[in-house]
């Protein structure tokens, strides 16, 4: 595994795209500062020496004789013992394959016999799937929010309460443990969304008390395509088949079919051997890296953006609550006198900075704070340095003072340098643009 650097100035793991040139409106170049983890974090030397290990052994798994088909049949398996393992997954529990989190949250949503409480909070993906939801609107502080899931829950019965680990819009992280134990006193189970908790922070579901966790390995610095569900298994063996097909059964014939229990219940089709081992590596390395300090060295730099960009006036950084007990490194903000797109593009044009713009696929979130039109997110990760933070920190200063030196227009959302100068890489294909509609949809402002 790649050494852990012990240089505070330095990422603290090695990723893919460290050194990663890119091009400036002035026609220089400069190194790419990623402060876009909670989107899609870069993959991590472990994860690609990984696959590049497997890759000679790929082949279809589960009913090969080959040897290279048994290979990866043994590795796809051995990575389902990781990734239980990594969460602290009960024996009464079952892991699931699927393409991310929100996969993972639709699939849980086909089994749940009952309704499901959520926050108003949540990223679409953990609000919009769920059959009978009744939402409960958070409140300023934490205690109170938790009091007012536990009012709704006692109202009547629910079967499911389906709560984020962390915020992707501010970090804040909400006491799960405590959840756990409110859901099982009013007889309902509990979700974790853990798309931004488990890259942070580890999570051991069975020390906390959760019934199902998902979350996604593009953002656990495995961007392979691949996510996961773990949880109880009668809910799952019970639930319709969510994709009917090869490898979900144990017999076909014409007037019957007799469905196989999970996870091959919901794990029809070929699946992606490659993601998954890319997920199985990526839980390795990150509880190697937590042991050896990344939570300290993730909390050193989440500090010092929070207050490089508060000292900055007309920055406003987004909050929650105000008692939340720990915050992950997702600092979002807004800058007075500038939208938040314009804001991402002058980052990027002038200063070769990647943040994320927009509502987050959290617009009701959005909403509540203030923040309608959205705001400027830049998340951290293992790959994050001191030099990122500062250099990101002296560029909204920059702006805030002396306003951007280049002209900046707003098309169908997207905000972009005019003119813009800077090539693209014959990998991509630069005549659709990072700005049209076509090719980005809502990525503005839902992203």
């Amino acid at each position: 595994m790649t050494a852990v650097l012990e240089n505070s100035c330095a990422p603290f793991a090695a990723v893919s795209g460290a050194d990663l040139q890119v091009p400036l409106v002035d026609g220089t170049t400069c190194t790419y500062a990623n402060f876009d983890y909670a989107a899609s974090a870069p993959a991590l030397d472990a994860v690609t020496d990984r696959i590049a290990e497997l890759l000679p052994y790929y082949s279809s798994v589960h009913r090969g004789a080959g040897y290279a088909s048994r290979v990866s049949t043994a590795a796809y398996e051995k990575a389902r013992v990781t990734v239980a393992n990594f969460v602290g997954a009960q024996s009464d529990s079952v892991v699931v394959f699927t393409r991310n989190t929100t996969d993972s949250l639709n699939l849980l949503a086909g089994c749940v016999p009952g309704e499901t409480v959520v926050l108003d909070i949540e990223h679409h993906a953990n609000l919009l799937p769920w059959n009978g939801r009744r939402v409960v609107v958070a409140a300023d502080s934490v205690a109170e929010t938790v009091r007012r899931i536990e009012a709704e829950l006692a109202s009547k019965p629910a079967a499911l309460l389906a709560v984020t680990g962390a915020s992707n819009v501010t970090g804040e992280v909400l006491p799960i443990e405590d959840l756990a134990d409110l859901a099982h006193r009013y007889g309902a189970r509990i979700l974790v969304d853990g798309a931004q908790l488990v890259p942070h922070r580890r999570v051991d579901i069975g020390e906390l008390g959760v019934d199902y966790l998902a979350f996604s390995g593009h953002k656990l610095y495995a961007p392979h395509g691949a996510g996961v569900l773990i949880g109880k298994r009668d809910w799952l063996d019970a639930g319709e088949p969510y994709l009917a097909g090869g490898g979900a059964v144990r017999s076909v014939r014409i007037d019957r079919t007799e469905w196989a229990l999970s996870p091959a219940r919901h794990e029809a089709g070929t699946p992606n051997v490659l993601g998954v081992a890319a997920l199985a590596a990526a839980c390795d390395a990150v509880a190697a890296h937590e042991a050896a300090g990344a939570v300290e060295h993730e909390r050193r730099l989440s500090a010092r953006l929070r207050h490089g960009l508060q000292a900055i006036t007309g920055v406003d950084l987004l909050q929650v609550w105000n008692d939340s007990p720990d915050s992950v490194g997702i600092v979002t903000f807004t800058v007075d006198g500038y939208g938040p797109g314009e804001v991402a593009a002058y980052l990027s044009a002038e200063h070769g900075i990647g943040v994320r713009d927009g509502k987050f696929c959290a617009h009701p979130l959005l909403a509540r704070l203030g923040h309608a039109g959205g705001a400027v997110r830049a998340s951290l990760g293992l790959g994050s340095s001191e030099a990122d933070v500062d250099r990101l920190v002296g560029a909204v200063e920059l702006l805030v003072q002396d306003g951007p030196s280049w002209s900046y227009e707003e098309d169908n959302g997207w905000w972009n340098p005019v003119p813009d100068p800077r090539p693209f890489p014959d990998l991509a294909d630069g005549s659709a643009g990072v700005g049209s509609p076509c090719a980005t949809g809502e990525v503005s402002i839902d992203s």
